[in-house]
Parts: structure tokens; sequence; C-alpha cells
């Protein structure tokens, strides 16, 4: 793939600061230039469509829609567009669930110039890359034995949590109270999971998860039958 003369740059982070060092940084860089900036991820997928950069530095954790699931969204919709990952959350399933959405790089917050440099160059040639740490948790990851993935790898291990129990019956309250999470942070969730699995409401998210294996009595919660308050 034959790089860009100008490689024409989204930046996507719900911070104004980091938005801003991030635009001047690449205004320093010869051959680059920021044609947009968003907010959350529903504006970053908006903004891809309409200027169509070359690539996209995104944050995971964003109001409205995560980096993640705009990352689904934008190389589904753009496949040509490449999508750089540039949070501070380098836990492995951050990781891994940006790379399944189609992300083609993953660089940890505080990285230096010439790596962001190095790593916008390479992804829109085509390239993966991924800065050290990350770097080490992927080759660590695939010298592993070879595991069962586990269900609806779209969502993160916490999704898929709150999802089984959802599965079994428990409503918000309850599931808040079994995992120790605030009934707004359970919410939040479950939003993210209905918009992932493409489901209306509860009912169809019960039946998909109960197809895909999750869900049963074993699992519900202490006084979840009681607990018919929060749901979404």
């Amino acid at each position: 793939m034959t790089a860009p003369a100008t490689i024409r740059v989204l930046i996507a982070d719900d911070h104004p600061v980091v938005r801003n060092g991030l635009s001047a940084l690449i205004g320093t860089l010869p051959g680059c230039e920021v044609v947009a900036e968003a907010a959350d991820g529903e504006a970053a997928v908006r903004e891809a469509h309409l200027v169509h950069p070359d690539v996209v530095i995104m944050d995971v954790q964003m109001p409205v829609l995560d980096g993640i699931e705009a990352t689904r969204r934008i190389s589904a919709a753009l496949p040509d567009v490449a999508v750089l990952m540039l949070t501070m959350f380098e836990d492995d399933d951050t990781v891994f669930a940006a790379m399944r959405a189609g992300a083609r790089g993953f660089l940890l917050k505080g990285a230096e110039q010439g790596e962001i440099e190095r790593a916008l160059r390479a992804v829109v040639s085509g390239e993966a890359i991924f800065g050290p740490g990350v770097a080490s948790r992927v080759l660590r990851f695939f010298a592993q034995p070879v595991r069962a993935e586990a269900p609806f790898p779209e969502l993160t291990a916490r999704e898929r949590e709150v999802l089984d129990l959802i599965a079994s019956g428990s409503r918000n309250s309850a599931i808040a109270h079994a995992l120790g999470l605030s009934p707004k942070t359970v919410g939040n969730h479950v939003s993210s999971i209905f918009a992932k699995l493409a489901v209306a409401d509860r009912s169809a998210a019960i039946v998909r998860a109960r197809e895909g294996g999750l869900g049963g009595e074993s699992r519900q919660p202490r006084n979840a039958s009681g607990a018919g308050h929060g749901s979404r």
C-alpha cells in the first residue's frame, strides 16, 4: 500500500487538552495534517464519513459511543481508514477488543513524538503497530495454548459478566450489588451491550445471551428476585 503524500488525521478524544496537544504535535510532523477533531465516539464516526481521513487517532473511553465501537463502525464502513488507538488503558480486554474491532495500531498515552509519527506512517502503509508494552502482551497471548474463545467477543469481560446476569433474570440493581458497581455504571454497561449486540431491549438480549450459553439460575445473585428496579 502506497502512503499518501500528506497523511490526513482525525483526532477523537473527549479531553480538549489531549486533542489540542495531539493537534499541535501532528502539525509539526512533515507530511501530516489534522483535518478534523471529535469529542466522542459518535462524532468520530460522523467526522470520518465527512472528511474521510487517512488515520483516526482514537481514544478508548469516550461518552456517547466508546472508542472500540466507533472503531468497529469506521472499519466496517470505511475499511481504507486506519484507526490508531491511543489510550491509557493497556489491559488485555482493551487491547484485544480494539484489535477485533479493526484497529491497526495501539499506543499508550505518553508515547514519544517519534513513536506517534512512526505509528501514523506505519498504519497508513497497511502495517500493524503496537507500543512496546502492548506488543509484549500480544506476543504472550499468541504464545499461550489455544483457548476456546469466550462467547460474544465484541463485549469486554465486564460486559459479559453483566450480560450473564441479565440472562439469569437479574435486574440492574441486583447486578450492581453482585458486582460491586453503581447502578449508573451497570446502566452504561447495559446500553453498550445492547448497541454491540444490536438488540432493542432486555428480552432480545436475554435470548441472544442464552443462545450463546450464558445465563442460568445458578448464576443469579442472591436477592435478585426482589430487585425489580433500575432495569433498562
